[in-house]
């Protein structure tokens, strides 16, 4: 390992994974551990642990797990070397540099970084430049100020093919880092031309500060007519924010989600410093985590389009059961001195209906129920007696995945109303359907109730057991381990090489070799090793209870199991074998329970 094991040993002892975990989360305490909504995934109901005596965090919900390190790696999006940099900031203590195998990663990415800064400086000097004559008319004509064209740092790409190379190998940078960086394009004669040619140049900076990478708009007919930077190891479209730098500061009670960068730009100089786009991309799961940080309200405003119209209905599932508000403000057609109806993006309503217009939208945006019930209603002709029966249908479906009995009643009353039929009707619907899921579900459980043997496996399909009945023993060895390092003098012997498992051979052979070292024999202590899907199947596997008056006599039973299966002399099959253990399970007090 890189870092020295020595230095994360005390790094863990020093750092409080409690104290950590508080200054991204609420925490409640419930029996031995704490509870909170999870950062990671979207959830009303906490389903989120810290385990302060193991020094873990697991999520029953997303099967999301590890320790202290893992947490700071996920949250920030870190390495793990950076990770335990941020870490060992708070406590006081530096990394030993001289054996940080990682810092030539480290310098690669400074480099990087300082050469994107030098290249939006070189773009945005251009726009005073005769090769930036075009991009600077292009931002005057979408009436961008001279003051945000400085803030978001815009800059010209000229119509060459070469001058950005050039300028940069004058800085002293040369093919490797403008190929590393995105920057330039290698072609078949073996030399590199640039990447961005005849472009606006968007800076993408990320909350830091630093410049990540660029995105860019074609200034003829030529495509494509967006041009983002490559997917590098700083940047990563599904977890880009653009202008989060400065919509994190935003005193607003919530943020916007726009589609386009010009949009962000302008909403920013109309006093909406709110505004955030995805790059390009769908909202994803990283986005909504990302922007579960700083607010507590999303409103989603894509295009009127059906393009815009599909994307918000795909943002609102991915949205749903989050932790935050989701409201859809609508952006009417705009009618054209012809007077034709015509699309109209939020950069288009702020220029031709004001700042002030767009904030009335905004004080009238719908929540998201609201919103899809009037796409579903917009769809039917209520005059007639079979779009009727549709839309109730199609309606009463989305009010009976709402958790809230009032919700169901106020949108059922709605419907009803807009259909000219009864609210018991539609009530009787909904309630039909709601049981119809309900039944779905009970039938669900039961089939996984049935086959033990799935139902205990890990989720990753890497991860998979080839023997059930051996795993889940060693599962159990590793858990008697983790709970006191005394019990590997009992081991009586037991190999890795007895474990049917990969992973909890791998993870068996660590502890062994940390306690025989003499040193910590934790689960946190393996993050430097383990991969994070490993460490979120392990900590799983850490949640099912054990007491210390059964553990010697489990780590018996668990060494039994792993021996016969090894010397292929299985006694009960694998499923009777498993029905037992649960059993034995069970009589453990709080079987189960998230509170253990």
């Amino acid at each position: 390992m890189a870092i020295p094991e020595q230095f994360l040993d005390e790094l863990n002892a020093r750092t409080d994974i409690l104290d950590v975990v508080s200054g991204y989360v609420t925490l409640n305490k419930k029996g031995a551990n704490y509870w909170g909504l999870c950062p990671f995934h979207h959830e009303k109901t906490p389903s989120f642990s810290v385990s302060p005596d193991k020094q873990i965090f697991h999520c029953f919900g997303c099967g999301k797990g590890g320790g202290v390190i893992r947490f700071v790696m996920e949250m920030e999006n870190l390495s793990f070397p950076d990770a335990v940099a941020n870490l060992a900031r708070r406590v006081g203590m530096e990394v030993p540099q001289q054996q940080y195998g990682d810092k030539e990663r480290r310098q690669r990415r400074e480099r990087v970084l300082a050469l994107n800064k030098e290249a939006a400086r070189f773009y945005h000097r251009n726009l005073e430049r005769p090769q930036g004559a075009q991009v600077a008319a292009y931002i005057g004509k979408r009436r961008i100020s001279r003051r945000f064209v400085n803030r978001f740092g815009l800059g010209a790409a000229a119509d060459a093919w070469d001058t950005l190379i050039k300028a940069m190998a004058a800085k002293g940078y040369d093919k490797a880092d403008l190929l590393e960086a995105g920057l330039a394009v290698a072609g078949k004669n073996g030399g590199i031309y640039d990447k961005f040619r005849n472009r606006l140049m968007l800076p993408v900076i990320d909350v830091r500060g630093d410049v990540i990478g660029f995105t860019s708009r074609v200034m003829d007919g030529s495509a494509p007519k967006y041009l983002n930077t490559p997917e590098t190891a700083l940047f990563k479209k599904r977890s880009i924010l653009y202008g989060l730098n400065y919509a994190k500061n935003t005193k607003r009670p919530n943020m916007i989600l726009v589609e386009g960068n010009i949009d962000v730009i302008t909403l920013h100089q109309a006093g909406f410093d709110n505004a955030v786009a995805t790059m390009g991309t769908a909202l994803t799961e990283e986005h909504v985590r990302i922007l579960s940080r700083y607010t507590r309200e999303l409103v989603l405003c894509y295009d009127n389009d059906n393009a815009g119209k599909d994307a918000t209905q795909r943002a609102i599932a991915l949205l749903r059961g989050a932790q935050f508000a989701v409201k859809v403000l609508q952006l009417p057609r705009r009618r054209t001195d012809g007077g034709e109806l015509v699309k109209q993006d939020a950069d288009d309503f702020i220029k031709y209906q004001g700042a002030e217009a767009f904030e009335g939208l905004l004080g009238r945006s719908e929540n998201s129920v609201e919103y899809r019930l009037g796409e579903v209603r917009a769809k039917y002709d209520l005059d007639q007696d079979e779009a009727r029966a549709a839309y109730l249908q199609e309606a009463a479906a989305i009010i009976a995945a709402l958790p809230s009995p009032v919700e169901r009643e106020i949108y059922g009353g709605r419907v009803a109303e807009a259909a000219r039929v009864s609210a018991g009707s539609v009530e009787q619907e909904v309630e039909r359907l709601r049981r119809r899921r309900a039944k779905e579900a009970r039938r669900k459980e039961e089939r996984q109730a049935l086959t033990p043997t799935m139902s205990l496996q890990p989720a990753r399909r890497e991860l998979r057991y080839t023997n059930v009945r051996s795993a889940r023993a060693e599962e159990g060895v590793l858990r008697v381990l983790l709970l006191d390092g005394d019990y590997f003098d009992q081991l009586e012997g037991l190999e890795p090489s007895m474990f049917s498992s990969p992973l909890l051979g791998k993870v068996y052979q660590l502890l062994l070799q940390r306690h025989q070292a003499g040193r910590p024999c934790t689960l946190s202590a393996l993050e430097g090793v383990l991969e994070g899907p490993e460490m979120d199947h392990l900590t799983a596997v850490l949640q099912a209870p054990l007491s210390r008056g059964s553990a010697a006599q489990a780590l018996e039973d668990y060494i039994g199991v792993i021996r016969q299966e090894a010397e292929g002399r299985g006694g009960l099959s694998q499923e009777e074998e498993l029905l037992r253990m649960r059993a034995r399970f069970k009589e453990t007090k709080g079987y189960g329970g998230k509170g253990q």
